[in-house]
This record gives structure tokens, sequence and C-alpha cells, in this order.
């Protein structure tokens, strides 16, 4: 599979800021909490579901190669390594 030809931060900056700013009020819903949300960074377009892979081959999809940030709501992180999820609201 390609990857994009950016650095993770140039997704990570953009991905959080559009989850913050325009996604977080929509989808931090009780239905949604825990599940992870994965977000094309160029289009604002996101999908949610239980499985990482699924929601980010949704976004592929609609869009060759798209460069997808991804989280689990509404945690600091999709998987701890080492630790405990810290809950973001």
């Amino acid at each position: 599979m390609p990857y994009p030809k950016i650095s993770c931060e140039e997704i990570t900056k953009p991905g959080k800021e559009l989850y913050e700013n325009q996604i977080r009020l929509l989808v931090e819903k009780t239905e949604n909490i825990g599940k992870i949300i994965s977000i094309n960074v160029d289009t604002g377009k996101y999908e949610i579901g239980d499985d990482l892979i699924i929601t980010s081959r949704k976004l592929q999809t609609k869009q060759p190669n798209p460069p997808i940030w991804a989280g689990r709501i509404p945690f600091n992180a999709v998987n701890p390594v080492g630790g405990t999820f810290i809950r973001t609201t």
C-alpha cells in the first residue's frame, strides 16, 4: 500500500485541529464513546467504527492514498502502549 508523501507531523497537526474545531461536537455522543474515528485530513471526511483498519479502508475507497489521522473518541490514543487511556472530555 503506498503511503502519503507527507510526514506524520503534517498529518497529526491538521488531524487534531479538524477533530477539535469541526468534528468533536458532532461525534462525541454516548453511542460513539470508545470507538475509532479516522479522518482524511485533506477533505475533513471521517469514518467511525470499532476497527481502525476498516474505518481507514472506507476513507481509501473515497480517495486514493489519503492522509489519515485516527483517534479513539474521546480518548488521547487509539491504543495505549504501556499505559492507560486518558479521557479528554
